[in-house]
């Protein structure tokens, strides 16, 4: 019991060697989930973007190669999670594309009305207060931004108390203010996407 607590608690704020090499694993299996997730969001050459939870930077990477010419910013408060982000990203933060630091989604270091495309993958089941955190996106957002929260149904199962469902999810954003709420799941794999836009 106690190994599988500190594995838990490497998955949602990784440090050290242990969580470096965790965040490899999750770069490795997140993979397949960015590609169809990414199929169902229209994503411009020049957008702002924001992940959440940016871990391993894989999502970064993959973004970063959907718009060209545009900016991406990654937040994560694991700090060994912003290294590892940053390293794989390297390029990209020296030329000004991508931007990586520590912050927390319940209080992201950014003006209003900032992002077009905001996203989320496997990470919403791992903060402390998940309606702050997504009023939080709902204000950094532009009109006619889209939010993307993607997760394992098994692990929201297991790690929230509430909004496990897709209903809750997508009552979640309503509630917020967000409209064209959506849902897709890949019931082989597990994955629920919610999508909503401002």
């Amino acid at each position: 019991m106690r190994i599988l607590n500190s594995l838990i608690e490497q998955a949602k704020n990784p440090n050290g060697w242990v969580g470096s090499f965790m965040l490899r694993m999750m770069n490795t299996v997140h993979t397949g989930m960015n590609k169809w997730a990414f199929k169902k969001l229209p994503l411009e050459k020049d957008s702002i973007m924001l992940d959440i939870g940016c871990g391993g930077g894989k999502t970064i990477q993959a973004l970063s190669k959907i718009i060209p010419e545009g900016k991406i910013y990654g937040i994560d408060y694991s700090e060994q999670a912003v290294k590892d982000s940053i390293q794989a990203n390297f390029k990209d933060v020296e030329t000004g594309k991508v931007t990586i630091f520590k912050a927390d989604v319940t209080n992201a270091p950014f003006q209003e009305k900032f992002f077009d495309t905001i996203t989320g993958f496997q990470t919403h089941y791992f903060w402390d207060d998940i309606e702050s955190g997504v009023k939080e996106i709902f204000r950094i957002l532009k009109h006619g931004g889209c939010v993307l929260l993607v997760a394992e149904v098994y692990k929201m199962n297991y790690h929230m108390e509430s909004y496990k469902t897709k209903d809750e999810m997508e009552q979640l954003l309503i509630n917020t203010g967000f409209h064209n709420v959506i849902s897709y799941e890949n019931k082989n794999k597990g994955w629920l996407m919610v999508k909503g836009s401002k």
